[in-house]
């Protein structure tokens, strides 16, 4: 079963790029890297760095990872709850980005993600489905000091 505690992280570049990915489960629906501790006492930043291997294959070490200081409690969908406990309804997803120098090319798992596509951050906010990962993209279009991250 799945913890209800998650990390959504916004992989970026410097020239604000986002990288955002398809799911297999629900085509049309594009997202930023996201995924569950494994264990409740397993490191957020260690949760990071295992979603965007599983999901892109790129490697980046949990330091490299930015943490936003922002999280979100919401209501997990209901055609997603049989993945929890029973009785579980609500996540609670801390945000991080990763900004890198240039884009790379993900090696999905086709288990997971249809495809990829790097989009400016306006185009990928537009494009995903969540209303915490549009928030979140949001973001790097405000002035720096404004960004709170």
């Amino acid at each position: 079963m799945k913890l209800p505690e998650s990390v959504l992280v916004v992989v970026h570049t410097s020239a604000l790029d986002v990288l955002i990915l398809e799911r297999t489960d629900h085509p049309g629906y594009w997202q930023s890297i996201t995924g569950s501790r494994d264990a409740i006492d397993e490191p957020l930043l260690t949760t990071c760095a295992r979603e965007l291997e599983e999901e892109t294959g790129f490697t980046a070490a949990p330091q490299q990872f930015d943490d936003w200081k922002l999280s979100h409690r919401f209501e997990i969908y209901a055609h997603w709850r049989h993945r929890y406990a029973a009785g579980v309804t609500h996540n609670v997803e801390h945000v991080f980005g990763l900004c890198l120098p240039h884009r790379f090319e993900p090696r999905l798992d086709p288990r997971e993600h249809l495809q990829f596509c790097w989009l400016n951050w306006r185009a990928a906010a537009d494009a995903c489905f969540s209303w915490t990962n549009v928030e979140a993209i949001q973001r790097l279009g405000r002035p720096r000091a404004d960004r709170a991250i």
